[in-house]
């Protein structure tokens, strides 16, 4: 373990329902969207520093740092604080896949702003945390706010749900899916009707991206029908990662054994409020 660095959770979600409902005129689509937070996640060290640096001494990684999500965040946070504040170290123990649709980047990023905001002593709301984090990326505040939830808007409305805690299955195809490409397809279902919690909590929902996704990824199609004879499975976000509940970790992990080899994969337990409220609320 790196000398002199607190590790804190940065957890996985998935998207239980993806609808494209509309799109502004600014480009950007409108959605209803249900937020499950997992117990399975990236691990972000901090070791404070008292020059005002900012620096990433994790293993290499193929983003350049100044693109990097978790240094934008403290970035974005001292900038705010004003120049009192004090420098970190910041250690990244990546678990999810980049570019998986599982929050991976958007995660990294809440954590380091909602941590830092604690280590540095700013008693910044989580509501202001979250107007720093939704420039970084739209799936930011969900992390922020801690919760499991359903989104409106661009993802931005957010209303906490209480989720049952099942398991789940969470495979890798291992491709890399461009959120911009299947956005900007012109095959994407953008007029899905408006529906309600009720609705969904008593029928489910689909994901609009799945089809558009599952023609331009055949490995992702092939994942999903895999994953589909053990239960019902979809894509979470944009993808390339897709899943299946199950009713207990046993029946979740006897699937993840199955697994081909050309896959990676992992199993989690959806969970309502993020670990890293517990963490630094303890």
């Amino acid at each position: 373990m790196p000398e002199g660095f607190e590790f804190y959770p940065a957890p996985a979600k998935l998207n239980l329902m993806l609808h494209i409902t509309g799109r502004r005129a600014d480009g950007y689509h409108l959605l209803q969207t249900v937020f499950q937070l997992l117990d399975f996640g990236d691990e972000i060290g901090f070791r404070l520093r008292d020059d005002g640096q900012i620096r990433r001494v994790s293993e290499s990684t193929n983003v350049a740092e100044q693109d990097d999500l978790v240094i934008k965040a403290a970035n974005g946070l001292q900038a705010v604080a004003g120049e009192a504040v004090c420098g970190v170290d910041i250690h990244v123990r990546k678990k999810l896949p980049m570019g998986g649709g599982v929050g991976g980047g958007s995660s990294d990023a809440a954590t380091t702003l909602v941590v830092l905001n604690d280590l540095w002593k700013l008693g910044l709301s989580q509501d202001q945390l979250s107007e720093i984090g939704v420039a970084l990326g739209a799936d930011v505040p969900v992390f922020v706010q801690g919760q499991s939830a359903w989104a409106e808007g661009v993802g931005e409305k957010l209303q906490p749900l209480a989720l049952p805690g099942k398991w789940y299955v969470v495979i890798n195809p291992g491709c890399h899916v461009s959120t911009a490409e299947i956005f900007s397809d012109s095959d994407l279902t953008r007029s899905t009707p408006l529906t309600t919690i009720a609705d969904f909590l008593a029928h489910g929902g689909r994901n609009d991206c799945e089809s558009v996704v599952a023609k331009k990824y055949p490995e992702i199609a092939e994942a999903i029908d895999w994953l589909k004879d053990f239960s019902p499975a979809m894509l979470t976000g944009t993808g390339a990662c897709v899943f299946a509940r199950f009713d207990t970790e046993a029946e979740a992990g006897d699937v993840l054994r199955q697994m081909p080899e050309k896959y990676s994969g992992f199993i989690a337990k959806g969970v309502n409020k993020s670990p890293l409220l517990d963490k630094v609320t303890s």
